[in-house]
This record gives C-alpha cells, structure tokens and sequence, in this order.
C-alpha cells in the first residue's frame, strides 16, 4: 500500500495519479477528480487532503446528487433559526463545518443550477449567505469536487456551467478505471482478502482459476464492485475462494449475445417503452443502480426519479425480454 495515498497500485495509470496528488496536495488550489463509479474518487480527495497542511482539520463529504432539490441548500450553507418551517434553530452548512479543512462535493454535476450559481459565487468570493440569513460569513475550506460524467460533456449536455467548470478544474485529475490497471485488479482482490482474513482471524485463499479470472473480468463497477465480489466470496468459501463463488457477470456485447434484449409491440408508448427499457437494464445489472444509470447514460438522480415514479403507476407490460 502506497504510505503516502493509501491507494493501491503499481500501474503506470495510477502512479501517474499519486504523482499528482503529490504535486498539488501541499498547495489550496481547487481540484476536480473525473472517473467512472467505484473507480476511488473518494481516495484520491482524502489522499489529497492527507497530504495538505489541512490534515489535522475536517474532511466532510457531500453527495450532491443524494440531495434533494429542496434541500441542498440549506445542508450547504446553513440556515437561521425560522427561516423556514421546522427550523427551530441556526444550523450551520457544510462550508461552515468544513472551515480549516476539506470539503469533498461528490457528483457536482448532479447539482441543481441555481445552486451552482451560489458555489460558482463562493469559490469567487469565499463568501456565502446561510438560507434566511443576512449576514455574509466567509469561511476558510479547500473544494475537491469530483464527476463520473466527462466534464467538457456535462457541459454541453447543459448539466453543469461552463464557468463553474473554469473554477473548479484548476487542477483536474482523471482516475482511471479498473480494466485500465492492469495487475492492479489482482493486487486489490490479494488486498481485500488479506483484509478480511485479519478481521476474520483466517487463512482462506483464491483458487488459481479465481484469480485468472479476476484478471480477466472488465469490471464495470470499477473497485468497489471487486471489492464487493470478493467479500461475497469470502463468505461463501471454507477454505479456498473459488471461481465459481465470485459473482462475475457478462460485461461487452460479445459475452451478452442476442439474449441480452427487449422487443417493443406495435402500440406501446415512449413512455412505456422508456419503463421496460429501464426495468430490464436494472435488472441485467443485477439491481447495481449505479451501473444501470450508466449503461443507459443518464445519472443516477434522474434513474432514481425514474423508478420512484414507476412505483406509484401500473405497468402494462408493453415489452418482452429477449431470450
């Protein structure tokens, strides 16, 4: 384990990333970490954070894309007591809590606009309103936003400002995903094990054929999708963790074949239509919302509103599955 980031790795693709974290760590300059889901963009902010003259102050983490609309602002920056029903008391946000620290924005693009518009204006400024408040509070905090989307997409797709990018990205840092690293994968799945074995007080071991086929698997859902697997496999395992005890799925078109599919009858709605595609491609990701908001290209808030509101409507069965 690499002392310094606590990331695991001796790829060229991941030295590449601690040699970035070392060079922009000891300085406060905004950090953007890009990468696809379960690929350690956490990591790399704690890492950075860590390696910072901020090390003995906070690190909070906040899910952007977890928060409600309604509510995001006011778990940013805080509130006065009676600025709203229920507010029986002043609150303060995360930028608040944060100060001396690092503050992690996870999934930055999911923000509402307006709310961008308001962290665009603090990174300007380091000065922010609470919500009801009319005193302006500055606060000293680092910002390391990280995205799964390709930044310069998101902004086109209209999902994130172009000018808040300009500001966020002063240091932009890619983490590149699982099938990208090489031996790392067996490295983390030896690691994980070893883990649980210490916590565990076991001896367990992979199968040779275990481990070939880790190496081999693409890994959609990145680390933490390994990291999953070999837990799962821990339990089940006496002795030796073997192959078939790892929960490895079909992963690229050549190994889904024709089966993987929907048929649309003549009739059926966009809207219907747009539900099974969904409900199916959920389902062929084994319920992983994460790797079907993916797979679909849509984020993960839209993919939640989605199946939210399928909950409350029937469902006519406009589409068959293939196979």
């Amino acid at each position: 384990m690499n002392e310094v980031t606590e990331m695991i790795g001796r790829s060229a693709a991941m030295q590449a990333v601690d040699a970035l974290i070392e060079r922009v760590a000891p300085t406060d300059a905004t950090v953007l970490v890009s990468g696809e889901s379960g690929a350690g963009k956490e990591l790399v902010a704690q890492a950075i954070h860590r390696k910072s003259e901020r090390s003995s102050g906070p690190f909070l983490a906040v899910n952007c894309g977890a928060i409600p609309a309604t509510l995001i602002e006011s778990e940013l920056f805080g509130y006065e007591r009676g600025s709203f029903t229920g507010a029986a008391r002043s609150h303060e946000g995360v930028f608040e809590r944060a100060s001396g620290g690092t503050l992690f924005l996870d999934e930055v693009t999911e923000m509402p606009s307006e709310m961008q518009t308001r962290l665009l204006r603090f990174l300007e400024t380091r000065r922010f309103y609470r919500v009801g408040g009319s005193a302006e509070i500055s606060t000293d905090v680092r910002i390391v936003a990280a995205t799964n989307r390709c930044p310069i997409r998101a902004t086109h797709d209209g999902v994130l400002r172009e000018d808040l990018l300009y500001r966020l990205a002063v240091f932009p840092i890619i983490v590149p995903p699982l099938r990208d690293r090489g031996d790392d994968v067996v490295l983390l799945a030896k690691h994980f094990l070893d883990e649980l074995n210490e916590r565990s007080g076991t001896r367990k071991s992979f199968a040779a054929s275990a481990l070939a086929t880790i190496g081999r698997h693409s890994w959609p859902g990145n680390v933490r999708e390994l990291k999953n697997a070999v837990e799962r496999a821990f339990i089940l395992s006496d002795d030796v963790l073997e192959v078939e005890l790892l929960p490895v799925q079909p992963t690229s078109d050549s190994d889904v074949g024709s089966r993987d599919g929907v048929q649309v009858r003549c009739g059926t709605t966009l809207a219907e239509a747009e539900r099974s595609l969904i409900e199916v491609t959920l389902s062929h990701c084994q319920g992983n919302k994460t790797r079907a908001a993916q797979t679909l290209g849509c984020s993960l808030k839209t993919l939640y509103n989605k199946l939210a509101l399928y909950h409350r409507q029937p469902h006519r069965e406009p589409m068959e599955a293939i196979g």
